[in-house]
Order: C-alpha cells, then sequence, then structure tokens
C-alpha cells in the first residue's frame, strides 16, 4: 500500500503526473462516447469549466505553468495495450464487448484536443472545443487535474509529520464511515468520486478500504483506471451532457420537447439491463416523466442527482405504479452530494420499496473538512459542462434552480417548452 504522506513529501508530487491513462475517467464517460461516436460523431461542441464555488479563487491558488504542464500531458496519453484488452475484452454489467470495435479502434488513435486558457478575475478560464466525441473525454481529466492542483497547492508548505497526521486523520475520518455504513442490512454501494477527488492516489485508498471495509456490499468504482488496477466492477451509464447538446440541436420547441426521450431511444438501441437507467431531471423530473413514453416505464430503474432525492425517489414510485410497474422490481440510485447521515437515511425510507443503490462521490473521495487552517482542502463545487453545441447553447434546469445553467433568455425558454413551474433552491455544497 503506498505512503502516501511520504509521497507527497518526498517528492512534492513531482513524480505524480496527475492524470496517468485516458481510462482514469468515469465509465459513463466512455459508454457515452460511444453513443456519440455512433449517432452524432460530427457535432461541434464547446466545453468550459465552471467554478461554482467562485470564492475559492484558483488562479491565485494555481500556478498557470503547472497547469499547462499537466494539461499538456494529458493530451500525451494514448491508450496502452493492456487497456485496450481490457475494454475489448472484460465483461462489463454481463456483456461481452460492450465497446465495439470501430468505437475502439478510433479510441486506440484518439489523442485529446487542443485547450484554451486564460485567467479572469482570480479564476481559470479554461475551454474545449472540437468534435463532440474527442472534446468530451476532457471533461473528467480537466476536472481532476484542477481539484488535484488545488490539494498539492495547500500541502506544498506542510512539514513531513503534519502530512503524516493528516492523512492518518482523513483515514480515520472515512473508516469510521465505512464502520457505520457495513451496518446497513442489504446496503449497495460505489465509489462515484473521480470527478472532485482530492487526488489519485487519494481515491485509489478509499476504494481498497471500501473493498476491505464492506466487501459486497461495495459494487465498485466508476474509475476505468482503477476498477482495472483493483479487478473490480466499473460503474456507470449516462449523465446530463446527452440532452444537453440534443436539446440545443432541436429546431423547433416540439423537437425540443422530444431531445431527452430521443436520447434514450438511441441509447436503448446499445444498452439493456442495468444500464438502462433514467436520468430524469436535466429539464425537471416532475414534467419529464409526466410526458415520457410508455416503453420508458419498463427501464430498469432511475438515478437522482439534484433536488430533494426523497422527493424525487416517492415521484419516480408514483410514476411506475400509475403505468403499471412495481417499484420493488425497480432500481434507484442516489448520486447527489451524498454522505453517511443521508445514505442511512435514504435507505432506511425506501428499502423494501424499490432496490436501493448509492454512487458515494465527494466526500468519499475528498473529505478533509477541517482537517488544515481556514480549512483550506474542503471540497468545492467544480464542474466542466457542454456550453453549445453546432453554434447553439446549450441549458440545463435541473430541480434545483441553483445547476441551471445556460444564457437567461434560453432558460426561461426551457422552462415554458418543459413546463417547469416554481423549484426550491438547495444549496450546492459539491
Amino acid at each position: 500500500m503506498v505512503d502516501i504522506a511520504t509521497r507527497v513529501w518526498n517528492h512534492k508530487w513531482k513524480i505524480d503526473p496527475i492524470v496517468r491513462s485516458l481510462i482514469d475517467t468515469d465509465f459513463y464517460k466512455l459508454l457515452m462516447c460511444q453513443s456519440i461516436f455512433r449517432n452524432k460523431p460530427d457535432t461541434t461542441v464547446v466545453f468550459s469549466l465552471i467554478n461554482r464555488s467562485s470564492r475559492i479563487r484558483l488562479a491565485e491558488l494555481i500556478d498557470e505553468g503547472e497547469l499547462r504542464e499537466q494539461l499538456d500531458h494529458v493530451r500525451s496519453l494514448s491508450l496502452s495495450r493492456g487497456e485496450s484488452t481490457w475494454l475489448r475484452g472484460n465483461t462489463f454489467y454481463g456483456k461481452r464487448q460492450m465497446f465495439r470495435s470501430d468505437f475502439m479502434e478510433w479510441f486506440e488513435g484518439m489523442r485529446l484536443p487542443a485547450y484554451h486558457l486564460e485567467k479572469r478575475d482570480g479564476q481559470f478560464e479554461l475551454t474545449f472545443e472540437g468534435r463532440w466525441p474527442e472534446v468530451m473525454l476532457w471533461e473528467i481529466p480537466a476536472l481532476a487535474v484542477i481539484m488535484e492542483l488545488r490539494s498539492r497547492a495547500v500541502l506544498n508548505d506542510m512539514g513531513k509529520f503534519e502530512l503524516q497526521v493528516l492523512y492518518a486523520r482523513a483515514m480515520t475520518r472515512l473508516w469510521e464511515k465505512i464502520e457505520r455504513l457495513r451496518k446497513i442490512d442489504g446496503l449497495k454501494i460505489a465509489d462515484f468520486g473521480t470527478r472532485r477527488r482530492h487526488g489519485f492516489l487519494w481515491q485509489d485508498w478509499c476504494v481498497q478500504a471500501m473493498q476491505e471495509g464492506l466487501g459486497g456490499k461495495f459494487t465498485g468504482t466508476s474509475n476505468c483506471r482503477i476498477a482495472m488496477r483493483r479487478d473490480i466492477e466499473a460503474i456507470g451509464t449516462n449523465a446530463h451532457e446527452l440532452p444537453m447538446v440534443y436539446s440545443a440541436l432541436a429546431d423547433t420547441d416540439d423537437q425540443l420537447r422530444q431531445a431527452p426521450y430521443q436520447v434514450l431511444a438511441d441509447w436503448q438501441e446499445e444498452h439493456d439491463g442495468n444500464l438502462r437507467i433514467i436520468l430524469p431531471d436535466t429539464y425537471g423530473t416532475e414534467g419529464f416523466l409526466k410526458n415520457a413514453p410508455d416503453w420508458l416505464a419498463g427501464w430498469t430503474g432511475i438515478r437522482i442527482d439534484s433536488g430533494d432525492p426523497a422527493a424525487g425517489a416517492e415521484t419516480a414510485i408514483r410514476w411506475w405504479q400509475d403505468r403499471g410497474e412495481d417499484p420493488r422490481d425497480k432500481l434507484v440510485i442516489f448520486s447527489d452530494g451524498l454522505d453517511v447521515d443521508s445514505i442511512e437515511a435514504l435507505h432506511t425510507r425506501f428499502k423494501g420499496r424499490v432496490k436501493v443503490s448509492f454512487g458515494w462521490g465527494t466526500m468519499l473521495t475528498n473529505d478533509f473538512r477541517g482537517l488544515v487552517a481556514d480549512d483550506a482542502l474542503a471540497p468545492f463545487s467544480l464542474v466542466c459542462k457542454a456550453l453549445s453545441a453546432d453554434g447553439r447553447p446549450t441549458v440545463k434546469l435541473s430541480d434545483n434552480p441553483a445547476k441551471a445553467m445556460g444564457p437567461a433568455d434560453e432558460i426561461e425558454r426551457y422552462k415554458r417548452v418543459f413546463g417547469v413551474g416554481q423549484q426550491q433552491a438547495l444549496e450546492v455544497v459539491v
């Protein structure tokens, strides 16, 4: 097992590139990439880094030269032979050859496209533009680089013993969480923490701790590289990116209204079983489910990623019942801002009513709250989102208006088209 504190002290991280592999990314990105490669390979998109926690002035913490060095390193990466073999030959979600040969041939020759970096008002403006299948693969490495460089900036002046104590405290905190989680009968939980992790070595340690501490209750990790290294399941389905871009490409209000369902129709052509998970909140869960085609009720489950998670699950249960489906046969994945208290409460409330599962993210892989002066390692909300597609702006409404994004006039148009009324704003912590 890696002594993280010593590694930090001895090398000040210089020995460790932040992103070590093209598969140091979330599994859902690769699944979506294959779908996009098949259905919309020539769409031009712009992605951009967005710091929702603007109080953290990243450009004053992180050296621009160091950031460029790390981003340039990411651009140099390509699939190794072992990684290609794992993707081509492994069984994911019970399916062999999940990734088609034409997609793999493209992926094996792919390098990430150029980036554009500027400083403005204490923040980095980091953007990526190009063909959708290539540009989308920047999201996770870009977030991982920024998050870890922030961690390194805070740790840089700490002494050897101080670092040992810091990581001992963080390890103890996580193990105490695991001890609480192992008491939950029937728990199913996965690591979803790649995007906003403290660092790669720390995420890898967290996954090993979950493996040992939870056994069969730990179902896998979203991180493909760690899944490959640790011989565990790679976990993931789809994300808001798909309906956001499909919707931006719509020419009329009626096409816009149908775009989120077209995403899932395309998805259904490729996947079955536990990959048929609905993500309904891009433009409001209530309206999405109310107007959903009947065939969607037959899907395996739903992921709750914004708003009040209990309210979202109750809405899904009522919808399944109204469509003649038994909710007890359906999977509900909770994945928004979870920590042990909310996991315990949600599991207690919905156990026996649905199949309950959790995707545990930031509070698994980046909970250093209160462990350093001025809480300088506290997690914060950093995202990398598609801003436009073929020159048209993208929009996300979410079930939490604090997560909404897009031009104000387009947000209002989308609210009208999708029938989104008054929403309750919730604090976005991570």
